[in-house]
């Protein structure tokens, strides 16, 4: 594992170490769980951006539609076989 330091406000470190109190658990393992969250999060939101661009794009749109028109005719082929 690696160590990694860093400086946080006044304000911030208090409250951290309110919580950790209150919870009976380190601060180390609040702030991390808290960036393995903030990372979802980031990653949630760039997935969600990536789809709102493909949303908008005429080429990604008709290959969707051809795609589901390949799957609405699956049954109807597995049917005649």
């Amino acid at each position: 594992m690696t160590t990694f330091t860093c400086s946080l406000p006044d304000d911030l470190l208090n409250d951290l170490s309110e919580k950790a109190n209150d919870l009976k658990m380190p601060k180390k393992k609040i702030i991390e769980n808290a960036l393995i969250i903030y990372l979802e999060q980031l990653d949630k939101a760039a997935y969600r951006k990536s789809y709102e661009r493909m949303a908008k794009d005429e080429d990604m749109i008709n290959m969707a539609e051809e795609g589901m028109a390949d799957y609405f005719d699956q049954p109807n082929k597995l049917d005649q076989e």
